[in-house]
């Protein structure tokens, strides 16, 4: 048996730590087999060296996040001990400046590797299921690029392709029409500016919000451009949609492949392009998992559900 201690501060810290009614501490006694205990500012942990060894790192990357000011949650602790208990090796980003002194941080492995891959290369492409903040993240590094200057303007585009839906029933102008399949792309926007800072912004076209048809026969210098729901894209149209990469610019472009709705017998752009780009200098992918998904925190449950296919019955 060996024995740890990991200094916390204050009791502020402490209770921040180890969370309301030690709801963060139940959560690490339930999975690492280890006596832990908290007094005067301090962790002790006690037990065989593997357990030691892992409620420590457990503490040591929450007590990082709190000194990052990130705020810590039931399912930010999950994440925390999954990774450390499953050995992947951590990981560390600087935050992503989006609002004044307001910022995004990345919150699994993942998200770090994507937001590095961001900063990184001039062409990204993330693939990954529902919540695991492939356009949120992408979206918070275009705010950041414009707000330092590193690009003159954001072009947000989506394909409007029609999720067992019909554009045509759908009342109003073509406008109208298109504003639900554009609705995700604004509302990461308007998490990371003020509206009347938004607003201004689109009325100068410096930020664009369009459909994917609407690209066709433009270049765009110094740009950030983010394609979203790329499975939805035809091989045509993807291409079209690369080659509108203008001088200084950058290209993230995100999808899940599991939720394409195009007709059967037609092939995912996004498919065909991570085969065809994959040898390409300046070229990034990134995969997300269930385990990056940081939505609720049934999504993950949910998600898997879905991949394992339905259950038989007995």
């Amino acid at each position: 048996m060996i024995e740890a201690t990991i200094s916390v501060g204050d009791a502020e810290n402490l209770v921040l730590l180890l969370g309301v009614q030690d709801q963060h501490l139940k959560q690490i006694r339930s999975t690492i087999p280890a006596k832990i205990s908290a007094r005067n500012g301090n962790i002790f942990v006690q037990g065989n060296e593997e357990d030691v060894l892992h409620a420590t790192a457990v503490f040591e990357e929450l007590r990082s996040r709190l000194d990052r000011n990130i705020s810590l949650d039931s399912d930010v602790v999950s994440q925390v001990i999954r990774r450390v208990t499953s050995g992947e090796q951590v990981l560390k980003s600087e935050p992503i400046g989006v609002r004044g002194g307001r910022s995004v941080h990345p919150r699994t492995q993942g998200q770090i590797k994507y937001v590095e891959a961001i900063r990184n290369h001039a062409l990204v492409f993330c693939t990954g299921p529902a919540g695991t903040g492939k356009t949120y993240l992408a979206v918070a590094t275009a705010v950041e690029a414009l707000r330092a200057q590193q690009i003159r303007k954001i072009v947000l585009v989506r394909p409007a392709v029609e999720a067992g839906e019909s554009l045509g029933y759908l009342p109003g102008d073509l406008q109208a029409k298109i504003n639900p399949y554009l609705r995700p792309l604004l509302d990461a926007l308007q998490d990371m500016m003020d509206y009347d800072q938004m607003r201004q912004s689109m009325e100068e076209d410096v930020i664009e919000v369009v459909p994917l048809a609407y690209m066709r026969g433009r270049t765009l210098n110094e740009a950030f451009i983010i394609l979203d729901e790329a499975q939805n894209t035809t091989v045509a149209q993807m291409k079209m949609f690369l080659t509108r990469m203008g001088e200084g610019s950058q290209v993230v472009v995100s999808g899940d492949t599991s939720q394409m709705d195009l007709s059967a017998h037609t092939k995912s752009g996004l498919i065909d392009a991570l085969s065809r780009l994959r040898n390409i200098a300046g070229f990034s992918k990134v995969t997300l998992g269930t385990s990056d998904i940081v939505r609720h925190r049934l999504v993950q449950d949910i998600v898997r559900a879905y991949e394992e296919g339905p259950k038989k019955k007995r």
